[in-house]
């Protein structure tokens, strides 16, 4: 569902993110939100933190990450997203909007710590979209994986 307002929204995203993080389970991580209700921003961006840690399954040495548009598609609107730690980036784009299929995933191997995932989208209108993420081990391990929420607007 569409809101209006961006705050409530946020709101809304911020809530959704913790449930799904938090009852999804070690092996699971994911969220969706729509950027931008309004639809009237073509510079909306969502930032979030991931932090990769040893749980107890190894040390990260990688995040992956993948992202889906949801909403009907429009010529020339996209999503894309980023993953970036230190110097090194990579991203991604759903280049089929509404299909029901996740983007690839992109691989950042930047050891533990703090990732930077962005996701924004390539012109005016509002996006459904759901991203999906894991901190893996060197052996592909699913491995501690946290996530706090920077920006959305």
């Amino acid at each position: 569902m569409q809101n209006r307002f961006i705050s409530k929204f946020s709101i809304s995203l911020y809530i959704t993110l913790y449930l799904l993080v938090h009852a999804a389970g070690s092996s699971a991580h994911g969220g969706g939100a729509t950027m931008d209700a309004a639809g009237v921003s073509r510079t909306f961006t969502a930032v979030v933190l991931v932090s990769c840690f040893d749980d107890g399954n190894g040390p990260a040495e990688n995040l992956i990450a993948r992202v889906r548009d949801n909403s009907p598609p429009v010529p020339g609107l996209l999503v894309n997203l980023q993953l970036f730690k230190g110097n090194k980036a990579v991203s991604i784009t759903d280049t089929v909007s509404g299909d029901a299929d996740y983007s690839p995933y992109v691989t950042l191997h930047g050891g533990p710590g703090v990732y930077y995932m962005i996701i924004n989208k390539t012109d005016v209108g509002a996006r459904s979209v759901d991203a999906e993420w894991h901190c893996n081990t060197v052996d592909g391990i699913h491995t501690g994986t946290e996530i706090s929420i920077s920006q959305f607007n």
